[in-house]
Protein backbone atom coordinates (compact mmCIF):
# COMPACT_ATOMS: atom_id res chain seq x y z
CA UNK A 1 0.00 0.00 0.00
CA UNK A 2 2.61 2.11 0.82
CA UNK A 3 4.45 1.95 -2.72
CA UNK A 4 0.93 2.41 -3.98
CA UNK A 5 0.62 5.69 -2.55
CA UNK A 6 4.31 6.89 -3.34
CA UNK A 7 3.34 6.45 -7.23
CA UNK A 8 0.23 8.03 -6.87
CA UNK A 9 2.01 10.74 -5.22
CA UNK A 10 4.59 11.51 -7.77
CA UNK A 11 1.87 11.56 -10.68
CA UNK A 12 -0.29 14.02 -8.80
CA UNK A 13 3.31 16.18 -8.23
CA UNK A 14 3.50 16.02 -12.24
CA UNK A 15 0.89 18.12 -12.56
CA UNK A 16 1.99 20.76 -9.67
CA UNK A 17 3.78 24.34 -11.24
CA UNK A 18 7.09 22.95 -9.59
CA UNK A 19 6.81 20.28 -12.55
CA UNK A 20 6.42 23.03 -15.21
CA UNK A 21 9.10 25.18 -13.12
CA UNK A 22 11.38 22.12 -13.48
CA UNK A 23 10.51 22.17 -17.74
CA UNK A 24 11.40 25.82 -17.77
CA UNK A 25 14.83 25.57 -16.81
CA UNK A 26 17.75 27.29 -18.83
CA UNK A 27 17.46 25.59 -22.10
CA UNK A 28 20.47 25.63 -24.16
CA UNK A 29 21.81 24.15 -27.93
CA UNK A 30 18.49 23.25 -29.05
CA UNK A 31 17.30 21.49 -25.88
CA UNK A 32 13.55 21.98 -25.17
CA UNK A 33 12.43 19.56 -22.54
CA UNK A 34 10.13 16.47 -22.49
CA UNK A 35 6.97 18.88 -21.83
CA UNK A 36 7.27 19.97 -25.24
CA UNK A 37 7.60 15.95 -26.64
CA UNK A 38 4.20 15.42 -24.64
CA UNK A 39 2.38 17.62 -27.38
CA UNK A 40 2.82 14.72 -29.60
CA UNK A 41 4.26 11.88 -28.29
CA UNK A 42 1.50 11.65 -25.02
CA UNK A 43 1.07 8.12 -24.89
CA UNK A 44 4.60 7.43 -25.13
CA UNK A 45 5.32 10.58 -22.55
CA UNK A 46 3.00 8.78 -19.82
CA UNK A 47 4.81 5.65 -19.95
CA UNK A 48 8.03 7.65 -19.84
CA UNK A 49 6.92 9.60 -16.85
CA UNK A 50 6.44 6.26 -14.96
CA UNK A 51 9.54 4.99 -15.62
CA UNK A 52 11.94 6.76 -12.89
CA UNK A 53 14.34 7.82 -15.50
CA UNK A 54 12.79 11.87 -15.36
CA UNK A 55 13.31 11.38 -11.41
CA UNK A 56 16.83 10.44 -10.96
CA UNK A 57 17.66 13.85 -10.29
CA UNK A 58 14.98 16.07 -8.83
CA UNK A 59 14.55 19.24 -7.33
CA UNK A 60 13.07 19.65 -3.49
CA UNK A 61 9.67 21.00 -4.52
CA UNK A 62 8.96 17.84 -6.82
CA UNK A 63 10.18 15.43 -4.39
CA UNK A 64 8.66 17.07 -1.62
CA UNK A 65 5.50 16.97 -3.40
CA UNK A 66 5.76 12.95 -4.17
CA UNK A 67 5.41 12.76 -0.03
CA UNK A 68 9.00 11.45 0.49
CA UNK A 69 9.92 11.16 3.76
CA UNK A 70 13.47 13.02 5.14
CA UNK A 71 16.60 12.26 6.97
CA UNK A 72 16.18 12.81 10.92
CA UNK A 73 16.02 16.62 12.03
CA UNK A 74 15.94 18.13 7.98
CA UNK A 75 13.48 19.69 6.88
CA UNK A 76 12.53 20.64 2.73
CA UNK A 77 14.01 23.92 3.49
CA UNK A 78 17.53 22.19 3.88
CA UNK A 79 17.30 19.97 0.52
CA UNK A 80 17.97 21.41 -2.77
CA UNK A 81 17.52 18.29 -4.68
CA UNK A 82 16.77 14.22 -4.23
CA UNK A 83 18.43 11.56 -6.36
CA UNK A 84 16.13 8.49 -7.36
CA UNK A 85 13.47 7.70 -5.34
CA UNK A 86 11.05 6.05 -7.86
CA UNK A 87 12.52 2.11 -8.05
CA UNK A 88 14.80 1.70 -5.31
CA UNK A 89 16.18 4.36 -2.69
CA UNK A 90 16.52 7.87 -2.07
CA UNK A 91 19.05 10.15 -1.14
CA UNK A 92 19.36 13.98 -0.27
CA UNK A 93 21.26 16.53 -1.69
CA UNK A 94 21.65 19.94 0.52
CA UNK A 95 22.30 23.98 -0.15
CA UNK A 96 25.63 23.49 -0.61
CA UNK A 97 24.87 20.88 -3.65
CA UNK A 98 27.21 17.91 -1.25
CA UNK A 99 25.20 14.30 -0.90
CA UNK A 100 23.91 14.54 2.73
CA UNK A 101 25.89 11.90 4.89
CA UNK A 102 25.38 13.03 8.50
CA UNK A 103 22.93 14.91 10.81
CA UNK A 104 22.71 18.61 10.72
CA UNK A 105 25.75 18.38 13.24
CA UNK A 106 27.99 16.64 11.36
CA UNK A 107 27.63 13.11 12.84
CA UNK A 108 27.49 10.27 11.04
CA UNK A 109 23.78 8.60 10.48
CA UNK A 110 21.65 6.98 7.88
CA UNK A 111 20.60 8.94 4.99
CA UNK A 112 19.31 6.51 2.72
CA UNK A 113 15.77 5.69 2.68
CA UNK A 114 15.13 2.37 0.90
CA UNK A 115 11.53 2.32 -0.94
CA UNK A 116 11.15 -2.03 -0.41
CA UNK A 117 11.76 -1.77 3.54
CA UNK A 118 10.94 1.73 4.66
CA UNK A 119 13.90 1.73 6.19
CA UNK A 120 17.16 4.03 6.18
CA UNK A 121 20.81 2.81 5.57
CA UNK A 122 23.90 4.37 5.88
CA UNK A 123 25.50 6.16 2.64
CA UNK A 124 29.39 6.91 3.01
CA UNK A 125 28.59 8.19 6.73
CA UNK A 126 30.60 11.19 7.74
CA UNK A 127 31.95 11.23 4.19
CA UNK A 128 31.87 14.66 2.45
CA UNK A 129 30.48 13.48 -0.85
CA UNK A 130 29.72 16.24 -3.87
CA UNK A 131 27.43 15.02 -6.60
CA UNK A 132 29.29 14.13 -9.17
CA UNK A 133 26.78 11.37 -10.90
CA UNK A 134 27.04 12.76 -14.54
CA UNK A 135 26.03 11.93 -17.12
CA UNK A 136 23.77 9.84 -16.22
CA UNK A 137 21.18 11.42 -13.93
CA UNK A 138 20.79 14.46 -15.71
CA UNK A 139 20.26 15.99 -19.56
CA UNK A 140 22.70 17.75 -21.63
CA UNK A 141 25.71 16.87 -18.88
CA UNK A 142 28.63 19.35 -19.32
CA UNK A 143 31.48 18.37 -17.02
CA UNK A 144 32.78 21.87 -16.03
CA UNK A 145 31.47 24.31 -13.33
CA UNK A 146 28.46 24.08 -10.77
CA UNK A 147 24.99 23.69 -11.28
CA UNK A 148 23.12 26.53 -9.44
CA UNK A 149 26.40 27.60 -8.34
CA UNK A 150 26.46 25.03 -5.87
CA UNK A 151 29.91 23.53 -4.91
CA UNK A 152 29.19 20.81 -4.31
CA UNK A 153 27.41 19.91 -7.54
CA UNK A 154 29.98 18.30 -10.30
CA UNK A 155 28.92 20.24 -14.00
CA UNK A 156 25.76 21.55 -15.30
CA UNK A 157 23.42 20.23 -17.33
CA UNK A 158 19.84 21.75 -18.89
CA UNK A 159 17.58 19.46 -17.37
CA UNK A 160 17.29 17.39 -14.40
CA UNK A 161 16.83 13.30 -14.71
CA UNK A 162 17.15 11.54 -17.61
CA UNK A 163 14.40 13.39 -20.17
CA UNK A 164 13.56 12.27 -23.97
CA UNK A 165 16.52 14.12 -25.51
CA UNK A 166 19.30 12.73 -23.26
CA UNK A 167 18.49 9.59 -25.83
CA UNK A 168 17.31 11.40 -28.54
CA UNK A 169 19.24 14.32 -28.92
CA UNK A 170 18.45 18.21 -28.96
CA UNK A 171 14.66 18.02 -30.85
CA UNK A 172 14.41 22.03 -31.03
CA UNK A 173 14.12 22.13 -34.46
CA UNK A 174 11.64 18.66 -34.68
CA UNK A 175 9.33 20.51 -31.92
CA UNK A 176 8.88 23.52 -34.28
CA UNK A 177 8.29 21.52 -37.31
CA UNK A 178 8.70 17.44 -37.38
CA UNK A 179 9.22 17.30 -40.55
CA UNK A 180 12.09 19.66 -40.40
CA UNK A 181 14.29 17.15 -38.35
CA UNK A 182 13.93 13.81 -37.07
CA UNK A 183 15.07 13.32 -33.46
CA UNK A 184 18.30 10.33 -32.82
CA UNK A 185 16.62 6.80 -32.62
CA UNK A 186 20.11 4.80 -31.54
CA UNK A 187 18.63 1.26 -30.12
CA UNK A 188 22.41 -0.34 -29.88
CA UNK A 189 22.81 -1.84 -26.40
CA UNK A 190 25.65 0.83 -25.81
CA UNK A 191 23.16 3.69 -26.10
CA UNK A 192 21.95 2.01 -23.08
CA UNK A 193 25.18 1.47 -21.75
CA UNK A 194 26.36 5.24 -21.64
CA UNK A 195 25.07 4.89 -18.36
CA UNK A 196 24.08 1.32 -17.32
CA UNK A 197 27.48 0.68 -16.91
CA UNK A 198 30.08 0.90 -14.22
CA UNK A 199 33.84 1.50 -15.01
CA UNK A 200 35.34 -0.85 -17.86
CA UNK A 201 32.71 -2.44 -19.64
CA UNK A 202 34.73 -5.64 -19.85
CA UNK A 203 34.94 -5.85 -16.04
CA UNK A 204 32.15 -6.72 -14.03
CA UNK A 205 32.69 -4.88 -10.46
CA UNK A 206 31.41 -6.47 -7.00
CA UNK A 207 30.96 -5.26 -3.62
CA UNK A 208 30.10 -7.17 -0.38
CA UNK A 209 29.09 -10.20 -2.33
CA UNK A 210 26.95 -9.07 -4.86
CA UNK A 211 27.53 -7.66 -8.29
CA UNK A 212 27.09 -3.89 -8.13
CA UNK A 213 23.87 -1.80 -9.22
CA UNK A 214 23.70 -0.19 -12.68
CA UNK A 215 26.06 -2.21 -15.08
CA UNK A 216 23.41 -3.76 -16.61
CA UNK A 217 25.75 -3.05 -20.27
CA UNK A 218 28.51 -5.12 -18.54
CA UNK A 219 26.97 -7.79 -17.73
CA UNK A 220 25.04 -8.37 -21.08
CA UNK A 221 28.26 -8.27 -22.31
CA UNK A 222 30.57 -10.59 -20.68
CA UNK A 223 27.72 -12.75 -20.01
CA UNK A 224 25.54 -14.86 -23.01
CA UNK A 225 23.65 -12.78 -24.82
CA UNK A 226 26.17 -10.11 -25.42
CA UNK A 227 24.74 -10.12 -29.83
CA UNK A 228 21.62 -8.79 -28.60
CA UNK A 229 20.73 -5.21 -27.43
CA UNK A 230 18.93 -4.54 -24.79
CA UNK A 231 15.26 -3.17 -26.63
CA UNK A 232 15.56 -6.59 -28.37
CA UNK A 233 13.75 -7.37 -24.98
CA UNK A 234 12.93 -4.36 -23.04
CA UNK A 235 10.47 -1.39 -24.46
CA UNK A 236 13.00 1.78 -23.57
CA UNK A 237 10.26 3.78 -22.23
CA UNK A 238 8.56 1.71 -19.53
CA UNK A 239 9.74 1.35 -15.82
CA UNK A 240 10.97 -2.63 -15.90
CA UNK A 241 8.44 -4.54 -14.50
CA UNK A 242 6.11 -3.45 -18.04
CA UNK A 243 9.08 -3.22 -20.18
CA UNK A 244 9.81 -7.07 -21.52
CA UNK A 245 8.49 -7.70 -24.91
CA UNK A 246 10.02 -10.78 -25.07
CA UNK A 247 9.83 -13.91 -23.05
CA UNK A 248 13.36 -16.76 -23.07
CA UNK A 249 11.20 -19.25 -24.94
CA UNK A 250 10.80 -17.02 -28.12
CA UNK A 251 14.34 -17.46 -28.95
CA UNK A 252 15.19 -21.05 -26.89
CA UNK A 253 11.49 -22.47 -28.11
CA UNK A 254 12.93 -26.15 -27.98
CA UNK A 255 14.94 -25.87 -24.70
CA UNK A 256 11.47 -24.02 -23.58
CA UNK A 257 9.62 -27.28 -24.43
CA UNK A 258 11.74 -29.64 -22.89
CA UNK A 259 11.97 -27.37 -19.66
CA UNK A 260 8.61 -27.16 -19.40
CA UNK A 261 8.50 -31.13 -18.28
CA UNK A 262 10.55 -31.41 -16.05
CA UNK A 263 9.07 -33.07 -13.16
CA UNK A 264 9.62 -30.09 -10.44
CA UNK A 265 10.91 -26.78 -11.93
CA UNK A 266 9.09 -26.71 -15.49
CA UNK A 267 5.99 -28.27 -14.80
CA UNK A 268 5.11 -25.97 -11.44
CA UNK A 269 5.96 -23.26 -13.95
CA UNK A 270 8.59 -21.76 -12.24
CA UNK A 271 10.42 -19.12 -14.65
CA UNK A 272 13.91 -19.30 -16.53
CA UNK A 273 14.25 -16.01 -14.87
CA UNK A 274 14.70 -17.11 -11.46
CA UNK A 275 17.47 -19.54 -12.07
CA UNK A 276 19.40 -17.51 -15.29
CA UNK A 277 19.07 -14.10 -13.86
CA UNK A 278 18.71 -14.65 -10.11
CA UNK A 279 18.68 -11.29 -8.39
CA UNK A 280 22.85 -11.07 -7.92
CA UNK A 281 22.54 -7.59 -7.69
CA UNK A 282 22.18 -4.98 -5.06
CA UNK A 283 21.29 -1.39 -5.73
CA UNK A 284 19.04 -0.50 -2.00
CA UNK A 285 18.76 -3.76 0.14
CA UNK A 286 19.22 -7.26 0.38
CA UNK A 287 16.72 -9.61 1.12
CA UNK A 288 19.05 -13.36 1.96
CA UNK A 289 22.43 -14.07 1.92
CA UNK A 290 22.31 -14.19 -2.01
CA UNK A 291 19.29 -12.07 -2.80
CA UNK A 292 19.85 -8.76 -3.55
CA UNK A 293 17.43 -6.57 -5.18
CA UNK A 294 18.05 -6.37 -8.82
CA UNK A 295 18.07 -9.01 -11.55
CA UNK A 296 21.53 -9.86 -13.36
CA UNK A 297 22.05 -9.69 -17.12
CA UNK A 298 24.68 -12.74 -17.03
CA UNK A 299 22.28 -15.33 -17.40
CA UNK A 300 24.68 -18.19 -17.84
CA UNK A 301 25.11 -20.53 -15.03
CA UNK A 302 28.50 -22.09 -13.68
CA UNK A 303 26.76 -25.41 -11.74
CA UNK A 304 30.47 -27.03 -11.36
CA UNK A 305 31.05 -27.67 -7.56
CA UNK A 306 34.63 -26.03 -7.39
CA UNK A 307 32.86 -22.87 -9.23
CA UNK A 308 33.11 -19.62 -7.37
CA UNK A 309 30.95 -16.32 -8.53
CA UNK A 310 33.78 -13.96 -6.43
CA UNK A 311 37.06 -14.35 -5.18
CA UNK A 312 38.84 -13.97 -1.67
CA UNK A 313 38.64 -10.19 -2.42
CA UNK A 314 34.66 -10.27 -3.35
CA UNK A 315 35.47 -9.70 -7.07
CA UNK A 316 33.83 -11.68 -9.53
CA UNK A 317 35.71 -14.43 -11.10
CA UNK A 318 33.69 -14.86 -14.64
CA UNK A 319 30.75 -13.73 -16.00
CA UNK A 320 28.81 -16.88 -14.65
CA UNK A 321 26.54 -17.41 -11.82
CA UNK A 322 27.34 -19.74 -9.39
CA UNK A 323 24.42 -21.98 -7.79
CA UNK A 324 24.85 -20.14 -4.47
CA UNK A 325 22.67 -17.28 -6.43
CA UNK A 326 20.56 -19.19 -8.92
CA UNK A 327 20.02 -22.19 -6.70
CA UNK A 328 20.16 -21.68 -2.82
CA UNK A 329 19.42 -17.97 -2.90
CA UNK A 330 15.61 -17.60 -2.84
CA UNK A 331 14.99 -21.29 -3.11
CA UNK A 332 16.80 -24.15 -1.88
CA UNK A 333 18.20 -22.14 1.63
CA UNK A 334 18.38 -25.39 2.99
CA UNK A 335 20.51 -27.31 0.90
CA UNK A 336 24.49 -27.06 -0.29
CA UNK A 337 26.57 -26.51 -3.23
CA UNK A 338 27.85 -29.72 -3.82
CA UNK A 339 23.94 -31.06 -4.06
CA UNK A 340 22.79 -27.83 -6.38
CA UNK A 341 25.43 -28.74 -8.60
CA UNK A 342 24.53 -32.57 -8.82
CA UNK A 343 20.52 -31.63 -9.41
CA UNK A 344 21.32 -28.65 -11.46
CA UNK A 345 22.35 -30.81 -14.64
CA UNK A 346 19.11 -32.17 -14.59
CA UNK A 347 16.85 -29.18 -14.61
CA UNK A 348 16.46 -28.99 -18.87
CA UNK A 349 16.14 -32.65 -19.01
Amino acid sequence: MKRVIVVMAVLVGLAMPGFVAAAEKSKANGYVGSESCKQCHGDIYNIFIDSGHPFKLRSADLAEAAGFPLPKGYTWDDISYTIGGEVKKLRFIGNDGYIITTDKEGKAMPTQYNLATGTWSNYNPGKIKPYKCGPCHMTNYQADGHQDGKPGMIGTWTFDGIQCEECHGPSSRHAANPQDMKPTIDRSAAACGKCHIRGDAKTIPSKGGFIRHHEQYNELLGGSHGDLSCVDCHNPHAKVAASIKMSCSDCHGDLAKRYSKEKFHGMNGIACIECHMPKATKSAVKEDSYVGDVRTHIFKIDSSAGYQMFDAKGKLVAARLSVEYSCLGACHKGRDRGWAAKNARKIHQ
